[in-house]
């Protein structure tokens, strides 16, 4: 039998966000019904509502989240009734040509809901962002987007679901920080601060922060950073040398999604070095650089998607960390919230002085 409960959906490009009724079917084959404890407030949940991702409106917002499966349906053997799970994007489906190559990271065909959740009012199918839908207080998803991890609190743990993932698994699964490493990252909003926090689990140990606003170098000294540089201030690359030897990091992270600053990585980078972008650009900007100088570094210039994560592998592992005090994933939490609050939030991050706002549930 269906439900309906209370959801945040974005109606119409740029409108503000609303807070309605919403019909969530039964599971079918495949399916799980998620009563939804936490969901963090992500940019990408701000770029569906202005148009950024495509125009299928209304939207479901929300996919950074965690909860408690409620049921399930038919053929559903990866979670249980009662489970704690992470929700995540990445469902692998094990068939298309990169699973069977062994690189399911890159999985083609990842599994959604087959039904689809409608508005109350008059029955409009609604599109659940990155397949989730999550600023509600059940969802439903397919079954593989749920990762069973150890009982935690659901406001922290709910975040691996997408930018802490994506930082930490740009840092180790895409760059590949090895102990005694040196790496930078440009740009310390929470996926920066992850690649931060993932490098020095990771063992590295120069690690540079570069962003042009001192309170996020505050952040990203707490989240592990040795040493912080302005570039408002400072010449990125130059600093970032003088303080690798003068060769550049072994690592570059690029976590800000623009052309100026993926220049600033390519050259703060060792010869023979890595950079990775994750970093989300815009579809309307374009890069320019030497071909020459591609040549002649060497080395390996990657984007990093999800942080090249596989949740059922990554998100139990860095649940286990963090239980052990050895990633403080409670730290990226910068307000806890209401539904009704999620507009604010859109507002509060635009400003640039949030981590994390959390709706909670």
């Amino acid at each position: 039998m269906s439900q309906t409960v209370k959801g945040v959906i974005a109606r119409s490009k740029n409108a503000e966000v609303e807070v309605v009724d919403i019909v969530v079917p039964d599971p079918g084959p495949g399916e799980a019904v998620v009563a939804i404890e936490a969901c963090g407030v992500c940019h990408t949940d701000l770029h569906y509502r202005e148009g950024g991702i495509n125009d299928e409106f209304p939207f479901l917002l929300g996919h950074e989240a965690a909860g408690r499966v409620e049921a399930v349906g038919e053929g559903v053997t990866n979670v249980e009734v009662g489970d704690f799970v992470v929700l995540n994007w990445r469902a692998v489906c094990g068939q298309c040509r990169a699973c069977k190559k062994g690189q399911p990271w890159y999985c083609f065909d990842t599994a959604n809901a087959t039904q689809q959740m409608t508005l109350a009012e008059d029955g409009t199918a609604l599109t659940p962002a990155l397949g989730i839908g999550a600023f509600i207080e059940k969802t439903l998803v397919a079954a593989g987007q749920c990762t069973k991890v150890e009982e935690s609190d659901a406001a922290a743990v709910g975040l691996l679901g997408c930018g802490v993932m994506a930082g930490f698994g740009a840092a180790v699964n895409t760059g590949q920080v090895t102990r005694g490493e040196s790496v930078a990252v440009i740009g310390c909003g929470g996926v920066g601060c992850a690649a931060i926090a993932g490098a020095k689990t990771a063992g590295a140990t120069t690690i540079i922060a570069v962003d042009i606003d001192d309170e996020k170098l505050g952040n990203a000294k707490a989240f592990g950073a040795t040493h912080t540089i302005n570039s408002k201030k400072d010449d990125a690359v130059e600093k970032i040398r003088e303080l690798t030897g003068g060769f550049g990091a072994d690592v570059v992270v690029e976590a800000v999604g623009r052309p100026e600053t993926y220049e600033q990585a390519f050259y703060a980078r060792d010869l023979a070095g890595r950079v990775v972008l994750v970093g989300v650009p815009t579809p309307d900007v374009e890069l320019t650089l030497p071909l020459l100088e591609i040549f002649g570094r060497g080395g390996a210039l990657k984007s990093s998607w999800y942080g090249d994560c596989l949740p059922e592998r990554d998100f139990p592992m860095l649940v286990d960390l963090y239980k052990q005090g050895r990633f403080p994933l409670e730290e990226f939490i910068t307000e806890k919230i209401g539904l009704d609050e999620v507009e604010k939030a859109f507002d509060t991050m635009k400003g640039g002085k949030v981590l994390r706002s959390v709706v909670t549930l």
